[in-house]
């Protein structure tokens, strides 16, 4: 799977409910990069649904797909997370978290009935949203006095690099996600150009 080029995602989050049997199960999809991005959603979440009885969660993130979690939060094991996890994998979907959030009606579900609500809630979000491709991108930390910040620009809208951070003053730091496709060109460019100091980011450890 790492030798692809593209990856499949979410660009804008979606909110769907779906009910059953008095039961209210509220799912948000929302496109994120960092379990940091994913803590504060669901902080908020719970803020915004204080008398939800359950919050149950799932997300996936990075290209090999190895950074995932899924949450229950005291439902039967295996009956809300993995279910909207499978919704996550089914469409080969990265980067993106969705967050049920239950309402309890009454009526118990039964654990069939609970994975189906989970699965069908996460399934009807995920339906509204547009899948995206984006390209896979390799991060690098690039240095260089100020006059060459034309050039370097230039280099960067051309190959459509993502700006992640940029300190400009006398001497300029940019971090840049470089198309995983485009890479060869990119750094020859950039190499080309000599005085700037090229330095690929270790992002996973």
């Amino acid at each position: 799977m790492s030798e692809q080029d593209y990856y499949q995602t979410i660009d804008k989050a979606g909110f769907a409910e779906f009910k059953d049997r008095g039961s209210r199960f509220l799912a948000f999809a929302f496109p994120m990069a960092t379990v940091e991005e994913f803590k504060q959603q669901l902080q908020q979440l719970k803020k915004e649904h204080p008398k939800a009885v359950h919050h149950c969660f799932a997300y996936r993130i990075g290209l090999d797909g190895n950074l995932f979690r899924v949450s229950d939060d005291g439902e039967p094991s295996g009956s809300a997370g993995r279910p909207i996890l499978g919704q996550i994998d089914s469409k080969e979907l990265i980067n993106l978290g969705i967050i049920v959030v239950r309402y309890f009606g009454g009526t118990l579900l039964g654990v069939p009935g609970l994975i189906n609500a989970y699965k069908s809630a996460a399934s009807m979000a995920l339906q509204l949203i547009p899948v995206v491709q984006k390209p896979v991108e390799v991060v690098y930390d690039l240095q260089f006095d100020y006059t060459r910040m034309n050039d370097v620009m230039v280099i960067v809208k051309q190959y459509n690099c993502t700006i992640i951070m940029q300190e400009i003053q006398l001497f300029c730091h940019l971090r840049i996600g470089i198309p995983k496709a485009r890479l060869v060109d990119v750094l020859y460019k950039l190499n080309d150009l000599h005085t700037i100091e090229v330095k690929k980011v270790k992002l996973f450890p």
